[in-house]
């Protein structure tokens, strides 16, 4: 049986089934050492207003984007393509829903927001405004968008940078790149922030960027 192409949804169910359990250990406790991100979830979550239904996109092992946010009071969905991701993350933080679903067809809405931690990385650079768009077609007008990425110009296979011994589809992003892609979907820029990686991090900065949708 041939390998599915890289980049492709079965390629992300590939890679990351096999590399969940690796990236939990890894990052089951990230956002304690991570001040500013969690600022900008929490600031996310206040745009939002409690009760406001969102989905996690690409939530992940850990799950733990999805509890901080329900903790703030949101309805929170954490979706993942992963069936092992979402397995692990319903076990990691009982009580949170979670589901398997593909981020570039988003099901379920209207939402009142949705927010993207580094879940872009797997699929290749050319995907970006389609990914937008269904974004754009799940959250209401007025609704609220986060996503945050690594900066950068890669895409393509690499090895691992978390260290799993897999090579997998890597895509990195300017901040330019991120507004272009929302604005074409229909998303307004309410701020897009840039910061330094922290000392335990991958040495790449990151890019934030808030967005409603018009």
């Amino acid at each position: 049986m041939s390998s599915p192409e890289p980049g492709s949804a079965a390629d992300v169910v590939r890679t990351w089934d096999a590399r969940a359990d690796h990236y939990l250990r890894l990052f089951r406790h990230e956002l304690d050492g991570k001040p500013y991100d969690l600022a900008v979830l929490r600031a996310f979550a206040r745009r939002v207003g409690v009760g406001g239904r969102v989905y996690d996109a690409g939530c992940g092992p850990c799950g733990h984007v999805t509890a901080l946010l329900a903790a703030q009071g949101l309805d929170m969905l954490g979706i993942d393509l992963s069936p092992r991701c979402v397995a692990l993350a319903r076990r990691e933080q009982p009580g949170v829903r979670f589901a398997v679903m593909d981020q570039g067809a988003v099901t379920g809405g209207p939402l009142d927001g949705l927010v993207a931690y580094y879940s872009l990385h797997d699929q290749p650079k050319h995907r970006l405004p389609d990914t937008m768009a269904a974004w754009a077609a799940a959250i209401r007008p007025g609704g609220r968008l986060l996503v945050v990425a690594k900066e950068g110009a890669a895409d393509g296979v690499i090895d691992d940078p978390l260290g799993s011994e897999l090579r997998v589809y890597w895509a990195e992003f300017t901040a330019y790149e991120l507004r272009r892609a929302a604005h074409g979907a229909g998303f307004s820029t309410d701020d897009c922030t840039v910061r330094e990686a922290y000392e335990d991090e991958i040495p790449a900065r990151r890019v934030y960027l808030a967005a409603t949708r018009r």
